[in-house]
């Protein structure tokens, strides 16, 4: 009897536990944190349904578990042979059996109609205030802006945690890690607070999933097909997640950052972006120095290119196809330029060649420069201008 009474304690202390969000969850911060009990501390009404669900399942769950074996040990503690008792010989109680059959399926009905209803909810992504389509790609995130304040806006979204901090294989980071270490991006998706937004969600390789954990959201990104999600922020600040699919090499490089803004900073935002996405679209009839294309190439290219292709141009043997010594870079551009702007799948890689038709003209044009001045290669067309990959494109 006494250490029934010490498990029934124990459970009743794990139920308490789960039961108070102020021991369960930390403060509100949108990230995870050391020593993290419970889920993130949520931002949208979804994830709080989902938090509650989660603690009160846990409750009726520790209920049952300490009910049963408690009766299971009382049974075997104060029945056992060497008290004298003996075994039973009744087969059937009919009462027993409708209890054990009726409470069970009240109880998995009692839990399933609030699941239900959360679940219903989730797929619900009518009447949104602003649709964002979310393209996951080894191994970085594309966003585009459909409907709704912003719309016309796109970038691409990349870590930003300095590799020095990352080290590789056999070798240490150089630099102190920072509080947002693997969790952070060079454009973040900047949405209104207390708007909803659809998420449209599709893939250029393989299978990525988007995931902010705050905000209760998971969705597959599938090549091929398209998905959505939603969610409507409750409280202004940054959230942090990351691609949750395994989806090869850099999976653990391609984090998703959302920043909610209120209505006026959202406003000021969008202004700003379409004015510099205006100031980035280069005329395409400016015809570029071998040298501007060069060094405007190469930042295209650590940004974009560097994961699959590799710093020195090698590729990964047997996954990614080499750019030093490539026939296609060394051959005619047009070629070059066509699988770029629409992508390759030879068959000779587990992975194709993905498009980059969000990539500017000049961007085109400049990496596909870089490539063929670069490392051993010298090919004979080894400049590209904007209006030819402009050309390209019609």
């Amino acid at each position: 009897m006494t250490y029934a009474k010490r498990l029934h304690a124990f459970m009743l202390g794990l139920a308490i536990t789960a039961s108070i969000p102020a021991m369960a969850a930390p403060e509100l911060i949108g990230r995870p944190v050391e020593y993290q009990l419970n889920l993130q501390a949520p931002a949208t009404q979804i994830a709080s349904e989902i938090y509650d669900l989660h603690t009160w399942m846990m409750v009726v769950c520790v209920v049952i578990f300490v009910a049963v074996f408690g009766v299971m040990f009382y049974s075997m503690f104060k029945h056992r042979r060497s008290l004298g008792h003996k075994a039973a010989t009744f087969h059937e109680s009919t009462a027993v059996e409708m209890a054990w059959t009726i409470v069970p399926f009240l109880i998995v009905i009692g839990m399933a109609l609030p699941a239900t209803k959360t679940v219903v909810a989730m797929k619900d992504t009518s009447n949104a205030d602003l649709t964002i389509k979310a393209t996951g790609m080894q191994w970085k995130w594309g966003y585009d802006y459909l409907k709704g304040e912003g719309e016309g806006i796109g970038f691409l979204s990349n870590l930003s945690t300095p590799r020095a901090q990352v080290g590789s294989p056999g070798v240490l980071p150089t630099e102190v890690r920072g509080e947002n270490y693997l969790l952070e991006v060079d454009n973040e998706v900047v949405v209104p607070v207390n708007k909803k937004v659809r998420l449209v969600l599709t893939a250029n390789d393989v299978i990525h999933a988007w995931s902010i954990p705050a905000f209760g959201v998971k969705q597959d990104a599938i090549p091929g097909f398209v998905r959505d999600t939603w969610f409507k922020a409750e409280k202004i600040g940054t959230y942090r997640g990351q691609c949750s699919e395994l989806c090869g090499k850099e999976h653990a490089f391609m984090p998703i950052v959302v920043k909610v803004v209120s209505a006026a900073d959202y406003s000021a935002w969008v202004a700003g972006k379409k004015k510099e996405m205006a100031a980035l679209a280069e005329d395409p009839s400016k015809v570029w120095t071998i040298d501007e294309l060069k060094i405007k190439g190469e930042k295209v290219y650590a940004a974009n290119c560097v994961a699959c292709h590799q710093a020195g141009g090698k590729g990964v043997p047997g996954a990614f196809a080499a750019l030093d010594g490539s026939a296609v870079v060394n051959g005619p551009k047009a070629e070059q330029i066509n699988i770029l702007l629409n992508g390759q799948n030879s068959g000779k890689y587990p992975s194709q060649m993905p498009a980059w038709k969000q990539l500017s003209d000049a961007d085109v044009a400049a990496v596909i420069t870089f490539t063929r001045n670069n490392w051993s290669n010298k090919a004979a067309e080894n400049i590209v201008q904007p209006a030819e990959v402009l050309a390209a494109r019609k």
